[in-house]
């Protein structure tokens, strides 16, 4: 029965890492998108490995702060005021960390798109994980279904 708890426990902790390194790497891209239209525009078509350190450790740091402190908003059923707060901070952060290193030479403009287009990311974040809850549900329903009536047949 111990034993038992333990995996538990360990598959809820493994499942929960699964889906920062998901956020982390779908993020990381979301702006690392961003950043390169913004090099391109300007003429450059480089990108920094520095910023791009920066872009992933960021990620992943605001990942375990929206997954354990902020209720990770961008999976919940609904998107209410708390849920919007912890939007709102943490593109906060990702802005704050944009300017802090440089990643767009310091101009606020840059940074401030940045920030409009990460609240965008989340909202579609946000739909994509409640429709694919919606379509799960759906089809557990289904399979559920099937399931009660062939139980039904065999008795």
């Amino acid at each position: 029965m111990k034993k038992e708890k333990k995996l538990n426990l360990w598959e809820l902790y493994l499942t929960t890492e699964i889906g920062i390194e998901f956020k982390a790497c779908l993020y990381f891209f979301a702006i690392l998108f961003f950043y390169c239209v913004f090099r391109i525009i300007n003429g450059s078509f480089e990108a920094e490995i520095l910023h791009m350190t920066e872009m992933i450790f960021t990620c992943y740091i605001i990942g375990y702060i929206q997954v354990y402190l902020l209720w990770n908003f961008d999976e919940s059923d609904k998107l209410g005021l708390k849920e919007i707060s912890g939007m709102i901070i943490c593109t906060f952060l990702y802005c704050l960390v944009a300017h802090l290193g440089r990643w767009f030479n310091r101009e606020i403009i840059p940074v401030i798109l940045l920030g409009v287009y990460i609240m965008v990311t989340y909202l579609c974040v946000y739909l994509i994980y409640k429709t694919k809850r919606n379509i799960d549900d759906r089809k557990l329903n289904e399979e559920l279904k099937l399931f009660q009536t062939e139980h039904k047949k065999s008795e």
